[in-house]
C-alpha cells in the first residue's frame, strides 16, 4: 500500500462528529456499533460483517472482554484476540439486547451486523456505508480503513506507557509482519521534533 492511497486517520473530533452524524440516521445503534468496531478494535470491513455473537459472547451469553475473531471472519489467517474497550462493550451490550429480540436470533450462529433484507451484511456494504458517511460529514480522504488505520496509529502511540512495544500492536492488528503494521502508523511531525530537541 503506498502512502499516496492510504485513507487518512481521525482524530477524536472527527470521530464524535463521524459518531454524531450516524447517530442522526436510520438504524443508528447499528451505525454507531460498526464505527466503533472499526476506531476502537480497528476491525477491517470483512470483518465487522462477518462478526458473530459467539465471537464476542462468554458462556452465559454476556458480552466477553475479548474478541474471539476467526481465521474464517478475518483476511487470509490474522484471526486474533482483541481486548474490548469499555466503549465499545457498552455499545455491544446494548445491542446484543435488541439483536435477542428479533426473529431467529441465534447466538451460537448468528451475524452481528445485519440488515432489514438479510441476517447478515456483505463487507462492500460496509465500505459503501463508510463511504457516505465520509462524504456526507466532508471528511476527505477517508475510508472503510481510516478507524483501523487510527485504531493502529493510536494503539502504537500509546502502547509503550502501558509497557507494550510494537509487536503487541501488530498483533492487534492481525498483520503477519511487523512491517504492515508500521504502514499503517501514521507520522507525527511534532513528535519528531520534539524526540531531536530531546537529543
Amino acid at each position: 500500500m503506498s502512502l499516496g492511497k492510504q485513507a487518512k486517520t481521525l482524530n477524536k473530533k472527527q470521530i464524535d462528529q463521524l459518531l454524531w452524524y450516524v447517530g442522526t440516521l436510520r438504524h443508528a445503534k447499528r451505525n454507531e456499533l460498526i464505527v466503533l468496531l472499526s476506531v476502537r478494535a480497528g476491525l477491517r470491513a470483512k470483518e465487522i460483517a462477518e462478526l458473530k455473537w459467539d465471537m464476542l459472547t462468554d458462556a452465559d451469553g454476556e458480552i466477553a472482554y475479548s474478541i474471539r475473531l476467526t481465521d474464517i471472519a478475518s483476511k487470509g489467517r490474522s484471526g486474533r484476540i482483541l481486548p474490548i474497550n469499555m466503549q465499545l462493550r457498552l455499545k455491544l451490550q446494548d445491542w446484543l439486547q435488541d439483536a435477542s429480540k428479533q426473529r431467529g436470533f441465534d447466538i451460537a450462529s448468528s451475524h452481528v451486523i445485519t440488515t432489514e433484507r438479510s441476517a447478515k451484511t456483505q463487507a462492500q456494504a460496509i465500505v459503501n456505508m463508510f463511504a457516505a458517511w465520509y462524504a456526507d460529514v466532508g471528511l476527505i480522504g477517508c475510508s472503510s480503513h481510516s478507524g483501523r488505520r487510527t485504531f493502529i496509529t493510536n494503539a502504537a502511540r500509546k502502547i509503550s506507557s502501558v509497557g507494550g512495544s510494537l509487536r503487541d500492536v501488530q498483533a492487534l492488528a492481525g498483520h503477519s509482519s511487523l512491517a504492515v503494521t508500521q504502514r499503517y502508523i501514521e507520522e507525527n511531525k511534532q513528535a519528531k521534533q520534539q524526540v531531536v530537541e530531546l537529543l
